[in-house]
């Protein structure tokens, strides 16, 4: 009986029926689409492929899911840059000790070429490190043998200080030989709030296939407000550095790092005198920047910031007269590449909670194209990178005299940068400069040093940030 008056229905009120028939099929529909979807997802979960274990997956930016399955072209060719501090720091450092219960890093048929002879053999190849793929539940399950971290695998995830830094700072090979390739190792100590020094043990020139050799500078800012330089020379016999290694040696001069402190040793002579440098420099945990690095045709500029902040110890002799100093204010980075007609804008600053770097490299081609590029602001505290904005442009503002070769200096400056809804404004107030003449032909700048005292402001991770305190800058200016 029923189905008959329902079959009745259908004609009787044939509008209506219609429209509850296809309201039916469109959700049955819908129903088999979102199952669907459902098991793909559930299928895709479950893949080898595309999760080897855990709760959260980080993948390359605008890599396709399923180019990972099918070794598709848009799958080609993605890395994530400076996994390494990704693992160590961003995602499995301390900030996120309270959230990360492990990181497992993982390449997956990556594609690889093996050459023996006249024959070609393409393979595809993976790695993991085993304590780590186990921690988060993708560990292997054994027939025999033995799956264990390698000492290779514990210096990547877990490397010991003196690991670390040689693997900042080492040194490194031009591609392609170059006059102006330079590379250089730079250290600056605050000894009293009127005195500082600067370090720079530096090899450049065509460094494996011609000319070159080493040099150190030293730079000392008088309690008297005047500049004194000092210099020692060295030819490549006498230059020895480390590609695995942050060690350097110019003639006399060496810098060794040990257990993660730095014991740097310089001789040099200037107009004064000579002066003899035996200090110890411990960086401060955590607060370092990873390797970066820049390449434009040419050019190529790479930077890395082993110590953002750090303390020295030992004493500097100049004058036949020697100064002790203990726990001083140092700083530590590492510079390479091609610098023929190169500027860049920098800066180093130590507030009372939190420090401040920023820097950005301007070639003559991209000052040509681009005008001036943006340029990083990274904010660093006790738990490492907070987070890493871009700013547009530096406003530099008012004149004063610099110290040196002549010309002034800015009396003030200021930025502003952003990252989503992170915004940081930094005001800068230049207490002292030091004006160097740079460059040859119709390529010449007033290459500026800069001490002065910095107020930056801001929100940043949702946290009001409001810190100030005094920090080295440099930039160039036309004479």
């Amino acid at each position: 009986m029923l189905f008959l008056l329902a079959f009745r229905h259908l004609f009787v009120r044939k509008a209506r029926a219609i429209v509850l028939l296809l309201g039916y099929a469109l959700g049955v529909g819908v129903m088999i689409v979102l199952l669907s979807v459902g098991e793909a997802m559930l299928e895709q979960s479950r893949d080898v492929a595309l999760v080897g274990g855990g709760e959260l997956t980080v993948l390359p930016q605008g890599i396709d899911i399923e180019a990972m399955r099918t070794g598709g072209v848009s799958g080609m060719f993605f890395t994530i840059d400076r996994a390494r501090f990704l693992t160590r720091q961003l995602i499995g450092g301390p900030r996120q000790a309270s959230h990360v219960a492990a990181v497992s890093p993982v390449i997956e048929n990556k594609l690889l070429y093996f050459r023996r002879g006249n024959h070609l053999l393409t393979v595809r190849a993976g790695g993991e490190i085993p304590s780590r793929a186990s921690a988060v539940g993708a560990g292997l399950k054994l027939r025999a043998g033995a799956w264990q971290d390698s000492p290779d695998d514990s210096a990547y995830v877990a490397p010991t200080s003196g690991q670390l830094f040689d693997e900042l700072d080492h040194f490194h090979l031009p591609v392609n030989p170059d006059s102006s390739w330079g590379e250089w190792h730079y250290f600056n100590l605050v000894v009293a709030p009127d005195e500082w020094w600067y370090f720079t043990y530096l090899i450049g020139g065509r460094v494996g296939a011609g000319r070159w050799g080493g040099q150190v500078l030293v730079t000392h800012r008088t309690p008297a407000g005047r500049y004194e330089r000092f210099t020692q020379s060295a030819p490549s016999e006498r230059t020895a550095f480390d590609t695995t290694r942050a060690d350097l040696t110019i003639g006399e001069s060496t810098v060794r790092q040990r257990a993660g402190s730095y014991q740097l040793h310089a001789l040099a002579r200037g107009a004064t005198g000579t002066v003899t440098i035996d200090v110890r420099l411990v960086p401060t945990p955590q607060r370092f920047f990873p390797p970066v690095k820049l390449q434009e045709g040419e050019y190529l500029s790479g930077y890395v910031v082993p110590a953002l902040t750090a303390t020295a110890n030992g004493t500097i002799c100049s004058r036949d007269r020697c100064t002790p100093i203990h726990d001083v204010p140092a700083y530590h980075d590492h510079n390479w590449g091609v610098w023929r007609d190169v500027t860049w804008d920098w800066g180093a600053a130590r507030g009372a909670s939190v420090s401040l770097l920023y820097g950005g490299v301007h070639t003559p081609d991209t000052v040509l194209t681009n005008g001036a590029p943006p340029f990083f602001v990274a904010l660093i505290d006790s738990l490492g990178v907070r987070q890493i904005l871009r700013a547009r442009e530096i406003r530099y503002e008012g004149r004063q005299p610099a110290s040196g070769a002549g010309g002034t200096a800015p009396d003030r400056f200021t930025f502003a940068a952003t990252r989503d809804a992170d915004t940081l404004r930094v005001r800068v107030h230049v207490e002292d400069a030091l004006a160097t003449v740079m460059g040859t032909g119709g390529f010449q700048r007033n290459f500026l040093q800069m001490r002065g005292h910095f107020v930056a402001e801001g929100t940043v991770g949702g946290r009001m940030v409001s810190d100030s305190g005094s920090g080295f800058f440099e930039t160039y200016v036309r004479p």
